[in-house]
């Protein structure tokens, strides 16, 4: 009984850490590079990833992305977000909801692109 209890927390605990990576794609997975800004540092990239996963941490919970979280998905930089989506963290994405909470957000997603590990539909 106990370790049904425990595969019960694991699998709790996994669904969570998917969701939060779910999380870190959707406010950081800015699919669209907007080639006339000018490149940004690491200290201005570290500060777009604070800001989005601020914005949107309820989305790890399952709720939708709020107006502050859309702006964040809006303006942030692809170029600070791809570099961290490894093969390990893709595995964990559910692609088709992060692409639809990136869309509803109004931002494209083009198809084909390749973000990291992920390549989109």
């Amino acid at each position: 009984m106990q370790e049904k209890g425990k595969v019960a927390a694991g699998k709790m605990e996994a669904k969570r850490w998917s969701s939060f990576i779910l999380l870190v794609v959707v406010v950081l997975g800015m699919w669209e590079v907007n080639k006339a800004d000018a490149a940004l540092s690491a200290a201005q990239c570290k500060e777009e990833r604070r800001l989005g996963l601020n914005a949107c941490k309820p989305v790890i919970y399952g709720k939708l992305p709020s107006p502050a979280c859309c702006e964040r998905v809006r303006v942030s930089h692809v170029e600070c977000v791809c570099p961290v989506i490894t093969p390990k963290l893709a595995a964990l994405i559910d692609l088709d909801r992060a692409i639809r909470l990136i869309e509803g957000c109004g931002r494209r997603v083009p198809r084909h692109f390749k973000c990291g590990s992920i390549t989109t539909p």
